[in-house]
């Protein structure tokens, strides 16, 4: 029947091949039975536990008893990146810096051979002669107006070009500015700079390229903090909150997380979590993929333990695993403990239902649960 009789005597030295034939037949026809919730404990003689491949393991025992990771992404906060572009078209005459090299505020990092930027140069210079030229004029007329030698009207109209000339030549020396381009200079190449200390992390153009306006030239970021990008499947992210600590998995570093997202990934179900690491941040490379380890993976008030994810079977939505509650050199008895699934990743899993040092069937867990389904057809 599959049920250990503690008074059966064997026939024979043949009768433990017997009972190890006669296993899997029993089997196929026990999968058609449903789970049975809360059944009695399953008896195996030990011949049937060689036969189905029953390994036991000590809840707490083995890899899985270190603290649950899951898999994060370093990223550069947006705040700390900035992009180095062509304010205008031209040629890049000259590359100061490269991938990996650290710049400062201010510092050099390329030049731009354009004949655009010479344009806006004749135009500003130009723009601010005529407004110069015309506030002049303005003067002289309020001076002749005052003494009476001529109309209101020429007064009038000498003032409304004073005006229009100053804001042309504000416009253009505005357009000089964003050009990065310094007003009154005429000629030369055009000098590109760092806008922040930080480090070079991507070079997009090669020496001698042409570009277009706003054509980008480096990626410059802040390397510290930077943020740890991690979905977590959503019974973890339930019980985190914002503030929490966090650690690298097999490093002394630690963060906090910052923001737990509120929308679930339809594939996946899990939610965005990120995190932030400032102390020994320089240590990461952004787009390094690390484990952290989360709060919850340790489980609450003590009573979760970590378990090897081959030890779990399922049924109508619960999720159950076959403790060990006797067993000697004749056989073993097992019975099916609900479990209350705290989180999973990779080939570990967190769950209340268990306790330490209670062993598990970590093998053949398939065959236990299709002998359960047949225990109460007998």
């Amino acid at each position: 029947t599959g049920r250990l009789d503690s008074g059966a005597a064997h026939s024979g030295p043949c009768a433990p091949v017997m009972h190890a034939r006669t296993a899997l037949p029993f089997l196929l026809l026990a999968l058609a039975s449903p789970l049975t919730h809360g059944a009695e404990a399953l008896a195996l003689q030990a011949a049937q536990v060689k036969a189905l491949g029953i390994v036991t393991q000590a809840v707490g025992s083995g890899d899985e008893s270190r603290p649950g990771t899951l898999p994060a992404r370093v990223l550069v906060p947006n705040e700390q990146m900035r992009i180095v572009a062509a304010p205008v078209g031209g040629m890049i005459e000259m590359l100061a810096v490269a991938p990996g090299s650290r710049v400062k505020r201010g510092q050099l990092v390329a030049q731009l051979a354009s004949p655009q930027a010479l344009e806006l140069q004749r135009d500003a210079l130009q723009a601010g002669s005529q407004s110069a030229l015309l506030q002049q004029s303005l003067k002289r007329d309020e001076q002749l107006f005052a003494e009476g030698l001529i109309a209101e009207s020429r007064l009038q109209a000498t003032r409304a070009a004073a005006t229009q000339a100053g804001a042309q030549a504000s416009e253009r020396r505005q357009g000089l500015a964003l050009a990065g381009i310094a007003p009154g200079k005429l000629g030369g190449p055009l000098a590109l700079l760092s806008p922040i200390d930080g480090v070079v992390l991507d070079q997009s153009v090669q020496l001698g390229q042409r570009v277009e306006s706003s054509a980008p030239l480096y990626r410059i970021a802040q390397l510290s903090p930077l943020w740890l990008e991690i979905q977590a499947p959503l019974a973890v992210a339930a019980g985190l909150r914002e503030g929490m600590a966090l650690r690298l998995a097999g490093s002394d570093l630690s963060g906090k997380l910052i923001a737990i997202g509120r929308a679930v990934d339809a594939a996946s179900q899990t939610v965005l979590l990120r995190a932030s690491i400032a102390r020994g941040a320089e240590t990461l490379t952004p787009g390094q993929v690390v484990e952290v380890e989360l709060p919850a993976a340790t489980g609450s008030a003590g009573s979760s333990q970590r378990l090897p994810t081959s030890a779990l079977i399922r049924h109508d939505g619960q999720t159950f695993v076959f403790v060990q509650i006797a067993g000697d050199a004749e056989g073993s008895r097992f019975e099916a403990r609900p479990l209350r699934l705290i989180s999973q990743g990779g080939e570990t899993a967190v769950a209340d239902g268990v306790k330490a040092g209670e062993r598990i069937a970590v093998k053949g867990v398939s065959g236990l649960k299709a002998m359960l389904t047949g225990v109460g057809k007998e």
